[in-house]
């Protein structure tokens, strides 16, 4: 994720009281990509992202995202097949 997608799930994970620290994966690069961790120490920290992925689908089943995260504000569908027309 990038840092904006970030600040919005790092806003969800608060606002559900689930852990985790949301960082740049190389700390010197906050303009690349971004993942969650159980600690904020660069040097001991562990990747807890897919938890944190579980957490929320869990407190949401079946729903989107609150507004604010990072696929709440997305318009128009989210899944479904494109079926090209037939010329026949």
């Amino acid at each position: 994720m990038n840092a904006e997608e970030a600040r919005q799930v790092d806003a969800v994970l608060r606002r559900l009281g689930l852990p985790g620290v949301v960082a740049p994966e190389d700390p010197a690069d906050p303009g690349g990509e971004w993942r969650v961790y159980d600690q904020a120490d660069p040097e001991t920290r562990t990747e807890t992202t897919a938890d944190a992925l579980v957490g929320l689908a869990t407190a949401y089943p079946g729903e989107a995202p609150p507004s604010g995260s990072a696929r709440g504000d997305q318009r128009g569908p989210t899944r479904g097949f494109v079926l090209p027309p037939t010329d026949g």
